[in-house]
């Protein structure tokens, strides 16, 4: 019997360099962290920046050698290099150097370790990375486990705070049960289709091979699958552990979480749906639907009766999930071409609009985390007229004005919506950004109708350190930016619609 010989997937090691300079940076952090640990904290942070600047110029050459080239699926039909996939890795480099920067001042007043708290953020963006550029749902659920066990972490990173310690470990017990429906999926819909690679699933599904009659194993597991990234999103009804994490994580792990961790699993959702399910669109449309519907409404309503801000902005991020729901729902319609890019484009604006509303909790809250009330923003307005400026910005997109981003967001998954003649839900969103407009307006009367507090409840003097302060006005700038100049950003999403299959 001759030597068997074992043949390795070829490896295109341009088209995952941002992935190995993340790897690499976090390899070099964790190493100088044990054996310097006399660093200043703010290197890190510049360190971080670094590697997610770096890994962006690449990421944007990668975007013009897809169009010159074209999109190619690579490492044994894993790794999906297309302009879905960099649309997706631009935004979570992005939001990487902007949370990482917004941290240093944070970890500075709480007096808390960096070095593993970046080793972590650049992890979790690792993760949420391979998430976006899967083809296979195995290396799908490798990097949702590598982004969930960072963010569980995370969560529980400051060591000295009770709240966040139970954050960490209500979002740990039932992440894990999130990831193991998620996992069962994946052998349910192996056990129908007898692959696992996402593209290859949705050319069995579309083959007169597969028997509809008798698909009860698919369908069950179709449903595990969306259970899994559900809670990922955090949509109604999986959205109960996102108020209590939220508010007891520290500040910018929770902006890290609803820009980066949603970011990853709506991408990969968005994927999933696009490339291997079509053909079964009838069956998971109406199930999107409901938990779209529930999430705007559910979320908006319970918004407004907070007085946490944290807890709000909680709310309010389920409500933005459900709105990018609409957007999920759209693909399921029949030559629809809205849907995918106005989620994409919402993803991404959404993702810096939190980043630049948690920058400025984290810096009007009185030591970190506590006293996160809305009367805190008491007076905001006299005391830091620009913070108060640059929140009210953010608050407004996040209503859905017209020339924010904000408005560009949801006028896009709304009218693909209406395109496909989904007019219930294209309605029900509507009301329900009104209603959610009383929350922020609530924010805003706190800021700008109200007297700072006085007494022993007086808020300290608020400092905006530069690396903050440069965090909230290129949010700022980028909000108003995509308002009132929209094009390029439609055009970068209109782009990533053609999926590399």
């Amino acid at each position: 019997m001759g030597a068997q010989t074992m043949t390795y997937p070829s490896i295109d090691w341009l088209a995952i360099t941002p992935i190995i300079i993340l790897l690499g940076g976090m390899m070099i952090n964790l190493v100088l962290a044990a054996l310097t640990r006399a660093w200043p904290r703010a290197w890190y942070a510049i360190g971080t920046v670094e590697l997610a600047v770096a890994a962006l110029i690449v990421e944007m050459f990668l975007w013009h050698d897809i169009n010159k080239n074209g999109a190619r699926i690579i490492i044994n039909n894993a790794i999906s290099i297309d302009h879905f996939t960099m649309f997706c890795w631009i935004g979570i480099a992005g939001a990487l150097a902007l949370v990482s920067l917004s941290t240093a001042e944070y970890l500075r007043r709480e007096s808390l370790d960096g070095p593993e708290v970046y080793a972590l953020y650049i992890c979790a963006a690792l993760g949420a990375m391979i998430m976006t550029a899967s083809n296979d749902m195995i290396v799908l659920f490798l990097g949702l486990e590598t982004l969930s066990i960072a963010l569980y972490v995370l969560a529980a990173s400051h060591r000295r705070r009770a709240e966040s310690q139970e954050s960490g470990l209500k979002y740990f017990i039932l992440g894990g049960f999130a990831s193991a429906f998620f996992l069962y999926g994946i052998a349910l819909i192996y056990g129908s289709t007898g692959t696992t690679n996402i593209a290859a699933i949705g050319k069995v599904l579309s083959t007169e091979v597969f028997v509809k009659g008798d698909d009860a194993m698919l369908l069950a597991g179709i449903a595990l699958l969306i259970v899994g990234l559900a809670f990922k999103v955090a949509v109604v009804p999986f959205h109960f552990w996102t108020p209590d994490v939220y508010q007891g994580a520290p500040t910018p792990v929770t902006s890290f979480m609803a820009s980066v961790g949603k970011f990853a699993a709506f991408a990969a959702l968005l994927r999933v749906v696009a490339t291997a399910l079509p053909s079964r669109a009838e069956d998971w449309r109406p199930v999107i639907w409901v938990l779209a519907i529930l999430s705007v409404v559910v979320g908006s309503v319970l918004a407004v009766v907070q007085t946490d801000v944290k807890r709000m902005l909680a709310y309010s991020s389920i409500s933005h999930a459900g709105f990018m729901m609409i957007g999920i729902e759209s693909i399921g319609h029949s030559g629809d071409v809205d849907g995918l890019p106005a989620t994409l484009m919402y993803l991404m604006i959404y993702s810096v609009l939190v980043i630049g509303t948690f920058t400025v909790v984290s810096l009007v809250t009185r030591t970190g985390d506590s006293g996160s009330d809305i009367g805190s923003f008491r007076g905001l307005g006299k005391e830091r007229p620009a913070l108060a400026l640059a929140m009210t910005i953010f608050l407004l997109a996040q209503a859905g004005m017209p020339l924010t981003s904000g408005f560009i967001a949801k006028f896009g998954v709304i009218k693909a919506a209406a395109t496909n003649h989904s007019y219930a839900i294209a309605i029900i969103a509507m009301v329900a950004s009104v209603i959610a407009a009383l929350l922020y307006l609530r924010i805003m009367i706190s800021m700008w109708l109200t007297d700072e507090e006085s007494g022993d409840d007086k808020r300290e003097a608020i400092k905006v350190p530069f690396t903050a302060g440069f965090v909230v006005a290129g949010s700022a700038f980028f909000t108003l930016l995509v308002g009132v100049w929209p094009s390029w950003l439609i055009d970068a999403s209109q782009a990533a619609l053609q999926l590399a299959k």
